[in-house]
């Protein structure tokens, strides 16, 4: 099953400068704007190699940034291998939460083999950027985050017996989102850890790009003798969570709908009769309270909003219909909201076919519930679903079918940072 190990992580030099300035989001988060105000908090900051826009081959310059700060020991590698257990605590729901775990290699394996699995489709041009970047690099400057299955919890109880004393690193982000790593590098908790996961199946949560990317890039390395079976461009750097962690938070991702020709929304709620019990709301206030509501009570339900308060809750009558639309798919697959909403409202009801979602020509993504709905009433977008969260045992049971969800079927918040330690493959 899943094969784990400890690594020399390449972390910053106290020199460099305060964590809180050398560290960013994901890559696939941040504006431009906000890449250059990194830069100006610290010339150092790891979006110059996880994000490098300069220079005429911005991907050379990456790797031209990483030697030079390895050199002169802005960066410096850990002296004996490590797992690195990483917490971040967080507000979502009112509520302050703590979601810990570990950060390791993972031997990669091709999903095929049922180690490690996969829940959402990829796009193809965000694995053409990360595969010049590794190219460039040989490394891992953030990590893909996974879940596994403990229901004894028993890793959890022994990473939280390791992390009782003072993190090695810690700050807190402008979204109020405190980080904190410790680094475990005694042989026998490194031991331990590593065992536990011999008969465990990892679950992408978030990486899914990264991920597969690690795989071709691994190919390449083995066809071009850079690397042989074994070495360290067979593995990734992942951040292991137990799946049932209680401070594990998915977030819903809605849709918003643009430039439909002739949109008509009484065409959409016709069409919907059949197969959804609608009712209709004036204002806004209830529209949280009544989607939690249908996700307690396990009912297939969304809101079709339609701007200046004005939206309708679509609760699916009988599930039966998914199993004729969707045959070929198993029932983990058919159950799920989007997959409801995919399929019975924006390919029937609204005429937007799977490659249109695919390419995003009528249809936008937002994990904001304000901007789900201010973008509606100023006019930027005709309508908006809001959607409920996919539970985690749902993406565990598709991922077990071998199936994958739609693309922004899920955002586990928060997302890891990136710069508190990095993979060099070159070690």
């Amino acid at each position: 099953m899943a094969e784990i190990r400890a690594f020399r992580g390449m972390r910053y030099a106290q020199s460099a400068g305060d964590i809180s300035q050398l560290c960013c989001p994901p890559y696939d988060i941040i504006s431009e704007e906000e890449r250059k105000a990194f830069l100006k908090q610290n010339e150092h900051n790891v979006i110059r190699l996880e994000l490098p826009r300069e220079g005429e081959d911005v991907y050379a310059e990456a790797a031209d940034v990483l030697n030079r700060w390895r050199d002169s020991g802005v960066l410096i590698h850990e002296d004996k291998p490590a797992i690195y257990i990483y917490e971040e605590e967080f507000n979502a729901y009112n509520t302050r939460k703590k979601i810990k775990g570990i950060i390791a290699r993972v031997k990669l394996e091709e999903f095929s083999k049922g180690v490690i699995l996969p829940h959402e489709f990829t796009l193809s041009k965000a694995k053409a950027d990360r595969m010049n970047l590794m190219k460039a690099t040989n490394c891992n400057f953030s990590q893909i985050y996974a879940l596994y299955m403990d229901e004894e919890h028993t890793t959890l109880s022994t990473v939280d017996a390791l992390s009782q004393g003072e993190p090695a690193a810690k700050f807190t982000d402008s979204d109020r989102i405190t980080h904190r790593l410790w680094i475990v590098t005694d042989e026998a908790a490194i031991a331990k850890l590593c065992a536990d996961f011999n008969d465990r199946k990892l679950y992408i949560a978030d990486g899914h790009h990264r991920y597969e990317t690690a795989l071709n890039y691994r190919d390449y390395c083995r066809e071009n003798g850079i690397s042989k079976e074994g070495d360290p461009q067979d593995y990734q750097m992942i951040f292991l969570i137990d799946m049932q962690h209680p401070g594990l938070v998915v977030f819903p991702t809605h849709r918003m709908v643009r430039d439909l020709k002739d949109f008509d929304k009484n065409a959409v709620l016709d069409a919907c009769r059949e197969n959804f019990e609608i009712t209709a709301f004036k204002e806004t206030s209830q529209l949280n309270a009544k989607l939690k509501e249908q996700y307690k009570a396990g009912n297939k339900a969304f809101a079709f909003y339609c701007g200046k308060g004005e939206w309708y809750l679509l609760k699916l009558r009988d599930l039966a219909v998914m199993s004729e639309a969707l045959p070929d798919l198993s029932p983990a697959s058919r159950q799920l909201d989007v997959s409801v909403l995919h399929t019975l409202v924006l390919e029937r009801a609204l005429g937007i076919d799977k490659e249109n979602m695919a390419n995003q020509i009528n249809l936008t993504y937002t994990k904001f519930f304000d901007e789900a709905i201010t973008a509606v009433d100023r006019g930027d977008f005709q309508c908006s679903f809001l959607l409920n969260p996919t539970r985690v045992t749902e993406i565990r049971d598709v991922a077990a079918e071998g199936e994958k969800m739609p693309q922004k079927s899920t955002y586990f918040y928060p997302k890891m940072i990136t710069g508190m330690v990095m993979n060099d493959l070159s070690i």
